[in-house]
Parts: C-alpha cells; structure tokens; sequence
C-alpha cells in the first residue's frame, strides 16, 4: 500500500518549525530528510524513524517495525500530532545519523 500525499503534507506541516527538512519519493513511499540526512520515512502511512539512541530515549515504548520486507528495523512515531515532540525528535537525532555518502565524479577516468 502506498503512502498518501495528504498524509505526507501533514507531516511536512508538523516539522515545519525545524530547517531544512525535504523529502524524495520513493516507490510509492517518501523518504524523509533533516539537514541532508535520512531520518526516516513514510511507509503505508506510517511515520518512522532509524532506531537511534536518542530515538529510543525519547520514545522508550516505541514499537519496532519493519518499513517494508527485508529492510532494517525502524521506530513507529505515534505523537505525530505534536509539533514540539517531532522537532525534539529530529533535533535528538541529527548526530547520531550517518553523513551522506559522496557521489562519485565519474571523469571518464576508469
């Protein structure tokens, strides 16, 4: 089942207070980015998030699911009404989150 733009427009709306957050759409899915970093994702309507430690400081009870078959295990976000609570979330977990990879520059050059 694919997410819904209106469910992702709610999101963005929700993380408005915080720079720099973008996405890309991927397979039907969106693929949520802070500051150039992946955080996580929409997933069947789902917001969730890569299971870091501040992740899981902030969201003890939070119930580990898959975003689909044969991907690593990611944190399902229930306060997703709660501004304040994303923009602390994504802040927490900035640091934690691996750099983008650089792409290659291919110059002909093999």
């Amino acid at each position: 089942m694919a997410s819904s733009k209106e469910y992702l427009h709610f999101i963005l709306e929700q993380l408005s207070d915080l720079n720099a957050v973008s996405y890309r759409s991927m397979m039907g899915e969106f693929i949520l980015y802070y500051r150039g970093k992946i955080v996580g994702g929409i997933y069947d309507d789902r917001l969730l998030v890569k299971k870091t430690r501040s992740a899981l400081k902030l969201m003890p009870a939070a119930i580990c699911d898959l975003p689909y078959e044969g991907a690593k295990e990611m944190l399902l976000v229930d306060e997703v009404d709660s501004k304040v609570f994303l923009a602390k979330l994504f802040e927490a977990m900035y640091d934690e989150l691996p750099s983008p990879k650089q792409k290659r520059k291919n110059n002909g050059v093999q």
